[in-house]
């Protein structure tokens, strides 16, 4: 029997009470399965950095380094992380499109340095999904497959040398199986959390839900988080940790019918 793998929450817009820990409105998480240790985004600041200590993980050990999205709330720290850690052949797993650069309005809105990739460190790009380790898989470019989830743009992206609307294709997601079923951890969703879950699903050929954590890209009640609602509890997930770019509307929508916690920096989940 595979031991059990456990999931830090090294940064998330919310606190716990009574948990002396950093939050600021960008994520990144921790996991340690199979004898590999990941980091899924890099969060804004180095408060990534700063929980992680705290919490006595070393993320000068780490084998894998995930990008969901290229946004610089899950981006920025990469370069933090470089400075004070050697990646020397780390992993690092991230659509082909997740470095490119972006703004909102006037903002820049992508990665550090138009996307610069730690030299040090083993880049891999994938549009497609890419197994870490047996029960950990990269699930590469999500397709749209419910109708309420269709991709809209956000903001621009500098793609083939020409400024476009940006669709946001480099979204996705990892997916870890476990005993109860699959366990899906998200940056944003910006590609919708039911097309993520319908495509963890199809990659790892299962269809039970043991929980999720991460951003839904839920910014307010409406139509859409109700049709959220309706999918999700059709598959009886265990638990849901919805955050980061969750509103507390949409949180209370969802909890009506499906187990919605808590969730908040320094929190440790076991993947079982």
């Amino acid at each position: 029997m595979p031991e059990t793998g456990k999931l830090w929450v090294l940064a998330d817009n919310n606190t716990l009470i009574d948990r002396y820990f950093l939050g600021e409105p960008a994520a990144s998480y921790y996991l340690e399965l199979d004898g590999l240790r990941i980091l899924l985004d890099t969060g804004y600041s180095d408060v990534f950095l700063r929980n992680a200590e705290k919490l006595g993980i070393d993320l000068g050990q780490l084998t894998h380094i995930v990008l969901s999205h290229g946004h610089n709330d899950h981006t920025n720290g990469l370069a933090l992380l470089a400075e004070r850690f050697d990646l020397s052949g780390v992993r690092l797993i991230a659509h082909p499109r997740c470095l490119l650069p972006r703004w909102y309005g006037e903002e820049y809105i992508g990665p550090p340095e138009g996307g610069a990739v730690p030299a040090a460190c083993d880049y891999r790009p994938s549009g497609e999904p890419v197994w870490l380790s047996e029960r950990c898989v990269f699930l590469g470019e999500i397709p749209a497959v419910h109708d309420f989830e269709q991709r809209r743009p956000l903001g621009r992206v500098l793609l083939d040398g020409e400024e476009q609307p940006d669709l946001l294709t480099d979204d996705t997601a990892l997916a870890c199986k476990t005993p109860a079923g699959l366990f899906i951890v998200t940056g944003c969703s910006h590609s919708g959390i039911c097309n993520i879950v319908s495509r963890a699903q199809a990659v790892c050929g299962e269809t039970r839900i043991a929980g999720i954590l991460g951003g839904f890209h839920l910014p307010k009640a409406n139509s859409r988080v109700q049709k959220t609602a309706e999918f999700l509890a059709a598959l009886h997930p265990r638990v849901l940790y919805p955050c980061h770019c969750v509103s507390l509307a949409a949180k209370l929508e969802l909890a009506k019918v499906l187990p919605v916690q808590e969730t908040g920096s320094g929190m440790c989940i076991e993947l079982s």
